[in-house]
């Protein structure tokens, strides 16, 4: 079974890219993020032609996350992060399929830093970090997918450098990812590339794709139960490449 997320940077106006790469490598399960789309515009009709069925969390402009199955049945399990009734961002879902708890989420970018757009990433790695601890100890087979925002060592990142004063680059969210972790989760794309350079991000300015001067910011977190069952994971950074492509590369993993 092959696993995928994509941070689409727009369902809809990114939307032949994504049917184009969808039709190309056909994975079975696909988060998506960054949908910038209301609720009423997610284009299910164009996904469902593809074969997929979608659950999702919209919002106008902003944010949104997704996930597809094709041929699993797929049922919602989680709408939003527990922990702030306050918080009407979309950023996170849950959803079942095949025994497998999918979560997939886009955490806050946190710029400008320090403040209170910081302050909110934190608190939202907090509530994060108490639903992985929940999802952990129910000892299902579970997957942490998306975009975390979070280079988690200076190799994800082109000229560490030059990103010390960015929030995705921040000590206190770098240790929060390591003691997520920590915990018993696995970095499963760092895990079978270890020492290799990876990127999933790729910025529009200054020819950085041409130039390979990346971030690794999307990323798969195993439970032990799931992760036992890992055998290849990488990414489809000729995406990135392609005609008005979303500024991330699609990332997969393959599972018995």
């Amino acid at each position: 079974m092959r696993i995928a997320t994509y941070n689409v940077n727009g369902v809809n106006g990114h939307l032949p890219v994504l049917l184009r790469w969808l039709e190309e490598t056909k994975p079975d399960i696909v988060c998506l993020q960054e949908l910038k789309a209301p609720q009423e515009k997610f284009p299910e009709e164009a996904i469902a032609a593809a074969g997929y069925q979608a659950v999702w969390h919209g919002q106008k402009s902003w944010n949104g996350v997704a996930i597809l199955s094709r041929g699993h049945v797929m049922t919602e399990a989680q709408p939003g992060l527990p922990g702030d009734p306050d918080d009407v961002h979309s950023r996170y879902i849950e959803a079942t399929i095949e025994g497998m708890r999918i979560c997939c989420l886009y955490l806050p970018n946190g710029n400008p830093f320090p403040g209170p757009k910081y302050d909110y990433k934190l608190s939202w790695i907090k509530r994060l970090m108490l639903r992985a601890d929940e999802l952990l100890t129910s000892g299902q087979q579970v997957l942490l997918i998306g975009d975390f925002n979070i280079i988690p060592e200076d190799i994800d990142v082109y000229k560490p450098e030059r990103w010390v004063n960015d929030a995705l680059f921040q000590p206190g969210v770098r240790d929060a990812f390591k003691a997520l972790v920590a915990k018993g989760w696995t970095d499963a794309l760092r895990t079978l590339n270890p020492g290799e350079v990876v990127y999933t991000f790729w910025d529009y300015f200054r020819d950085a794709y041409g130039r390979n001067a990346g971030l690794r910011i999307d990323h798969f977190l195993m439970s032990p139960s799931v992760a036992g069952k890992l055998k290849a994971a990488g990414v489809d950074k000729h995406v990135r490449g392609w005609e008005k492509s979303s500024d991330h590369a699609p990332v997969w993993v393959e599972v018995e």
